[in-house]
């Protein structure tokens, strides 16, 4: 009898080991396949260690939003003291070249994927959320001492397709010679937005780029008979002192609405109130978008700024909010 119980003893512990390490194994194989599915979901696990209001990650954002960004980052990290965020400031091309080569899963730019940045993205399985969180105006800028300060909008536009290159083509009492036009970078989205609003292959012989919008104003401040081209966000916020100075510095040129070249004509100055009304005639919207394939940082600091604080930080910018009404009053005299 004695032998039987011990027998039966050693089965039972025998078949309780069989049943353990079955039971490791088990979770072995789930832990990898996990691991194998999510990675099959474009996700890279190790990535995944960031939540909407926790863990780090970078974004690149276009140097034209620096401004208006660095307040939306500097609040929801004084918030959510658990986030960070390695921020580049560059120019659109390199922006989206962070972005397509998953370098920065967050990106802060003035035009939306092109179908074929979203093919390659479908490929890969990531589905891209785009949200628009402002609508931004290009300013053209001109020396303080350039009495043309207002420019009809067929003159602009015969500016950029070469049809005039001098100022006495817009004013003949002019005594400035030849205009040039300067953007902030060729690989900046000021060029291509001017290119795609005029159909153009390529701009004039008269157009240069510098290599930041603080160049622009510097080099515009020097030479009575440029123009430059900026991103609004640079000279719209009178709260903030780089935009103070900028603005003690240089013109904004106000542009009539296109057809109307009328000296009576009205000029409108990418101000907030023209902007939200459309009376300003280069207007386009800013967007986050978002590539990551779970619900992380990148997602919540566009809710963020894509909410009621993010979008009041944008009003006060001097950019128009995308979802938060502004109020327009009207002065009379």
């Amino acid at each position: 009898m004695s032998s039987l119980i011990k027998n039966a003893s050693s089965l039972s512990k025998s078949h309780l080991m069989k049943n353990r390490f079955t039971g490791w194994n088990l979770l072995s194989v789930m832990g990898v396949v996990c691991v194998l599915f999510l990675m099959g979901c474009g996700g890279d696990p190790l990535k995944q260690l960031d939540t909407p209001t926790r863990g780090t990650i970078k974004v690149a954002m276009d140097d034209s939003y620096r401004l208006v960004m660095e307040s939306e980052i500097h609040t929801f990290e004084a918030i959510y003291k658990y986030a960070k965020f390695d921020t580049i400031y560059s120019t659109e091309t390199e922006v989206f070249e962070y972005f397509m080569n998953d370098s920065a899963p967050l990106i802060v730019v003035n035009r939306k994927l092109t179908q074929r940045e979203n093919e390659i993205l479908t490929a890969q399985q990531i589905v891209p959320k785009t949200t628009l969180i402002a609508y931004d105006a290009v300013a053209l800028i001109v020396n303080n001492e350039n009495p043309d300060q207002k420019i009809p909008y067929d003159r602009i536009r015969d500016i950029f397709t070469g049809k005039i290159t001098r100022w006495n083509q817009i004013n003949p009492s002019s005594k400035l010679g030849e205009i040039s036009v300067v953007f902030d970078h060729y690989k900046s989205g000021n060029p291509r937005y001017f290119k795609e609003k005029f159909e153009l292959d390529s701009l004039p012989a008269i157009c240069y780029a510098v290599q930041s919008n603080n160049e622009v104003i510097n080099y515009v401040e020097h030479n009575k008979s440029a123009v430059g081209v900026i991103s609004v966000n640079w000279v719209s916020d009178k709260r903030d002192s780089v935009s103070n100075n900028f603005l003690n510095r240089i013109k904004v040129v106000g542009i009539s609405s296109p057809g109307n070249n009328d000296p009576s004509a009205n000029y409108y100055r990418p101000y907030q109130a023209y902007i939200a009304e459309g009376l300003y005639p280069f207007i386009r919207g800013v967007y986050c978008i978002n590539r990551q394939t779970y619900s992380g940082l990148a997602f919540g600091l566009s809710a963020y700024i894509a909410g009621p604080n993010g979008q009041l930080i944008i009003l006060h910018s001097g950019l128009v909010p995308a979802t938060q009404p502004i109020r327009i009053v009207e002065i009379k005299n």
